[in-house]
């Protein structure tokens, strides 16, 4: 376990450390060029700044395939502004500008519609904002004035700007090596799958574990590995985007053969490895002695090899190979199932059948393909969409409430900022509007935190600049003292107290006033940034707090009360899923786009808490933040259990149509599946009442009777076994001689669905039970 922690430390370590010598590789090629270039080149560079902040928004974290990506939106951004600015700039004439007040209203309007867009990209919208300042503060800057080039050629100095930054950017990922995502991510893989390693070993251990004492400190051992895997996936996750850009057409052969990229399938085996730990946290050990200690060993010891041979794969994921060719496992494809006759006397225990379903689903090349069809579904519905109405969903998109809002944002904020920086300091009022320029982000933050961050990062980088400039006076000096801070300010991202928006503002703080000459005195410089800089984050503040004046913890709950209806909608289509199969394929791509929906929400839900305690308190009652981590948490594990109850379903819905040996089990089958829909039924009834607005304060009196009703209809045994365990050793007694051995597996594997759809159902009522507590806590937290 240390081992494996300890080699993720390193690599994220080796990740980070690259990524900030990159950065302050990008930054030194800009500073090289604007500084010490050829006079041809420094004469076209007249805003070297914006050069730093391209360069720092482009490889910030970066891959090649992540910049390659900047660079094309840098593109994109020049192409949408230079040339009308041109254009504008052409028409007023040579010793033509424009006054403070018209400036400020042109970069609203054109940062509304450079907004508005949604096909356009988020870096594409910050560099487009930042030209747009730059044009406008020029324009205003040289209003009267005589200058020795044309008005309009000053927007072509922005592009040649930008451009630097761009190029910068790749060059710093190509030296001394390419910075491939497709290696970082063979990395993570690797560790990954020895995580992965670690973590199915504690768990077949945990299995074993003769009391709950025993089991209970195992899985506390797997927690750390549990933290670490999800880190990593979501590592990985984040790097394949960048995938894309570096092979293009092994993405397009994936597509084609229907394969899943290295993220899906871990994430795949993540959720099955969640359902394990699951089922060993929620149920209490059995006494082992009721089984032969030889013959479980050696099933556990199968297992762990299946397991092993499973995950080795993992460390080939990120290869084109293995995403375009299928893979061959020889003995492998053999998938490893529950023996249930040396195994029967610990059948009662309905986590034990659930706990081999899921190492049969992780072992079973069926997850992934069911996982893959999903996913593929989605984006091949997602295409048709485009294609037959992709006018009308242009349209759509365009003026829907949160796309208006973002672009309104934008404008307002940027206009002001311009608007009141310009007036304050005509020379130094564009930092006011490049401080938001770079900013924005779509959704929710939590403001007042990105303000300190931001202003405590601007801060300590100005005042780091004023020092060197003090201590050296040659430039060479400047620009090496320069190259340390960027590559410590880099790391500081990482951190909490500063995070991504502080650790940026600090490394911009010390560029501008080290990476730069002939701006005249650094401590007057400073001191006019900072003073921009406040303008621009009050202007961002006073949009936010007027365009959404609604708290985040307000937010929270009524973003509780959407997620709860999603649940109640999806244990509703659960509840009235037929069971033929013919009525079966339209009913689970209904229930599957449902819990697609409570998936979302509940992450929704988790971004909004995390915002939440962000967020300060000012004059209102402090956030609860430990009942909602409690509730997202319970969320969570339902969304698990229903996935988990949908796959079961299919699984049972196949083998009750295809199987011609288990006919005897046909009406048992469905004497089950009636009962575990009346279960959901009540669940159903039990999330209506409790969770109806209109009916809030009836449903807080008698929550404590809705409690004890929730029971009625529950399954017989609160294990999840199911009567057709307790009847199979009799049908085994009886058909021994008729029955091979097909036969026999056809009857464990319905056997183990059925079991494991018992347990899954009796945790997602309890699950269900322990949110309501939860939102009785944070309703009495409220309320007094």
């Amino acid at each position: 376990m240390a081992s494996t922690i300890a080699a993720r430390s390193r690599i994220a370590w080796r990740m980070r450390l690259n990524s900030a010598v990159r950065t302050a590789t990008a930054c030194a090629i800009v500073g090289g060029a604007t500084i010490y270039g050829p006079k041809a080149l420094v004469g076209e560079i007249k805003f070297a700044a914006f050069s730093y902040l391209t360069a720092v928004i482009i490889v910030s974290d970066a891959s090649l395939g992540d910049t390659l990506r900047g660079c094309w939106h840098a593109f994109c951004a020049t192409v949408q502004v230079v040339p009308l600015a041109m254009l504008a700039r052409w028409i007023m004439g040579p010793t033509g500008g424009l006054q403070v007040g018209v400036a400020s209203l042109v970069v609203a309007v054109a940062a509304f519609l450079v907004a508005l867009p949604e096909c356009t990209h988020l870096t594409a919208k910050r560099i487009a904002f930042g030209q747009i300042v730059l044009v406008c503060s020029d324009a205003v800057i040289g209003s009267g004035a005589s200058r020795s080039t044309a008005g309009f050629m000053h927007p072509v100095y922005v592009a040649a700007s930008t451009g630097l930054g761009a190029l910068a950017s790749v060059l710093a990922l190509l030296v001394p090596y390419p910075g491939l995502a497709h290696s970082k991510v063979r990395k993570l893989c690797g560790v990954y799958a020895e995580n992965a390693s670690e973590r199915m070993n504690v768990y077949l251990r945990a299995f074993r574990a003769e009391d709950d004492h025993a089991k209970m400190e195992l899985i506390s051992q797997a927690k750390p590995l549990s933290e670490t895997g999800a880190k990593l996936l979501q590592s990985i996750r984040i790097l394949q985007e960048s995938m894309q850009w570096e092979k293009p057409w092994t993405w397009s052969r994936c597509f084609k053969h229907n394969l899943l990229s290295p993220g899906d399938r871990l994430e795949s085996m993540e959720l099955q490895m969640r359902g394990i730990e699951y089922s060993l946290v929620s149920s209490p050990a059995f006494p082992v002695q009721v089984v032969d200690q030889e013959q479980l060993s050696n099933i556990l010891k199968g297992v762990s090899v299946q397991l092993e041979q499973k995950l080795e794969q993992v460390t080939r994921l990120s290869r084109s190979r293995s995403m375009t060719e299928p893979e061959t496992r020889g003995e492998f494809m053999e998938k490893p199932l529950l023996p249930l006759e040396p195994m029967f006397p610990i059948l009662k225990y309905g986590w034990v059948l659930f706990y081999f379903s899921c190492i049969d689903m992780l072992l079973n090349d069926a997850a992934d393909t069911c996982f893959a069809s999903r996913e593929l579904q989605t984006r091949r519905a997602k295409t048709e969409f485009s294609i037959v109405r992709a006018f009308k969903s242009w349209i759509l998109k365009l003026v829907s409430k949160e796309r208006l809002r973002f672009a309104f944002k934008c404008s307002l904020a940027l206009g002001l900022a311009m608007l009141f920086g310009l007036i304050f300091d005509k020379e130094n009022g564009c930092w006011a509007g490049l401080t938001l320029a770079i900013s924005f982000v779509q959704g929710r933050q939590a403001v007042f935190t990105v303000a300190n961050t931001r202003g405590q990062g601007t801060a300590i980088g100005s005042v780091y600049g004023v020092i060197w400039c003090f201590l050296f006076h040659h430039e060479e000096l400047r620009l090496l003292a320069l190259l340390p801070w960027i590559i410590f300010t880099s790391l500081l991202r990482y951190s909490k107290m500063y995070g991504q928006t502080g650790g940026v503002s600090a490394t911009i703080g010390a560029l501008l006033i080290l990476g730069r000459k002939n701006y005249g005195e650094p401590n007057e410089f400073a001191i006019a940034r900072l003073t921009e800089v406040f303008i621009g984050l009050t202007a961002f503040l006073a949009v936010e707090l007027l365009l959404q004046p609604i708290r985040a913890a307000t937010l929270a709950k009524n973003h509780l009360h959407q997620t709860l209806c999603s649940l109640r909608d999806c244990i509703k289509e659960i509840a009235t899923c037929p069971m033929q199969k013919n009525q079966t394929v339209v009913k689970f791509d209904k229930l599957r786009d449902k819990q697609r929906n409570l998936s979302s929400l509940v992450c929704e839900l988790k971004k909004i808490v995390a915002d939440a305690e962000l967020e300060p308190d000012f004059w209102y009652l402090p956030f609860c933040s430990s009942c909602y981590q409690k509730l997202v948490g319970h969320l969570s594990n339902i969304v698990d259990m229903l996935y988990f109850i949908t796959s079961n379903f299919e699984r049972l819905s196949e083998l009750s149509e295809t199987s011609t040996i288990c006919k005897e089990f046909r009406d048992q089958i469905s004497s089950e599946l009636e009962l575990f829909q009346e279960t959901l039924s009540s669940s159903v009834e039990y999330l209506e009442k409790a969770h109806s607005i209109e009916s809030q304060a009836d449903s807080q009196e008698t929550v404590d009777e809705e409690l004890k009703d929730l029971e009625v209809g529950k399954l017989q045994n609160p294990d999840g076994q199911s009567a057709l365990i307790t009847k199979h050793k009799e049908a085994e007694m009886n058909n021994e001689e008729e029955v091979g051995e097909d036969n026999r597996r056809q009857r464990q594997k319905m056997i183990q669905c059925l079991g494991a759809l018992g347990f899954c159902i009796s945790s997602l009522v309890k699950e269900i039970d322990e949110t309501e507590i939860c939102r009785r806590e944070i309703d009495q937290w409220e309320n007094h």
